[in-house]
């Protein structure tokens, strides 16, 4: 594919770069950090301030990937542009839960008399919205079926620290809280893997290039599909 699309004035431009990389290098690095608590690796623990955690989740893992998945809406690749704006939002609110600013946990120790009962409930609370990203990524696992084995095998990966994030969430279980981060550790190596390959192959000439493992060859946007949308694009 040539590097150039010609513009309507005729005017050589750029083609638009592929934004894949860039949604899936956010994603995994949050999820390996955030991982890293839950699993209690490097003298970390879920016990301790996640204020690393929080940066990352608002301006790598929520900024830099919802911005990914806009671009991928302009490619019509919609499995892309869903999963990463989704997952891009998903950063942002997890952060902002934990921002003072918001007011969230404040507003259940405000608004419910007693101490325990507050925290009771707001433990619910965020369980049932890890609950609601379960069904969400689970979801995305049967639409990644049509992509690549090893983006599917992403999904499965992120479904399966979900479920199990939920599960120590509603029942309080350290054990299985703690094997959500190593399989979370694990879902980001996955993820950096899908990225690293998704960069080589935006490469003119690449080092080495990584199988992916194509389950579909009609589903999944290909590179000649993405350089025929930024052609009209930069029309």
């Amino acid at each position: 594919m040539p590097p150039l699309s010609r513009s309507g004035k005729g005017q050589s431009r750029p083609r638009l770069a592929n934004p894949a990389p860039l949604g899936l290098f956010g994603f995994a690095l949050t999820t390996f950090v955030i991982s890293c608590y839950n699993a209690g690796l490097f003298g970390v623990a879920a016990s301790d301030p996640i204020n690393v955690v929080i940066v990352l989740g608002i301006f790598y893992g929520g900024l830099a990937q919802a911005a990914a998945g806009i671009l991928e809406f302009l490619y019509g690749d919609t499995f892309a542009a869903t999963a990463f704006t989704s997952y891009g939002a998903f950063w942002l609110s997890y952060a902002a839960l934990s921002i003072p600013w918001f007011g969230v946990a404040d507003g259940y120790m405000t608004g419910i008399t007693s101490s325990s009962r507050a925290e009771y409930v707001f433990s619910r609370a965020i369980a049932t919205y890890l609950l609601a990203w379960t069904i969400f990524t689970l979801i995305m696992t049967v639409g990644s079926t049509r992509t690549s084995i090893a983006l599917c095998f992403l999904f499965c990966l992120v479904t399966l620290t979900f479920i199990l994030l939920t599960i120590g969430e509603f029942g309080q279980f350290l054990g299985v809280h703690r094997a959500a981060g190593f399989v979370g550790v694990l879902t980001a190596v996955v993820a950096w893997y899908n990225a690293l390959a998704e960069l080589l192959d935006s490469q003119k000439r690449p080092l080495f290039t990584l199988p992916l493992g194509k389950l579909s060859s009609s589903a999944a946007v290909d590179d000649e599909s993405r350089t025929l949308h930024g052609s009209e694009i930069q029309q």
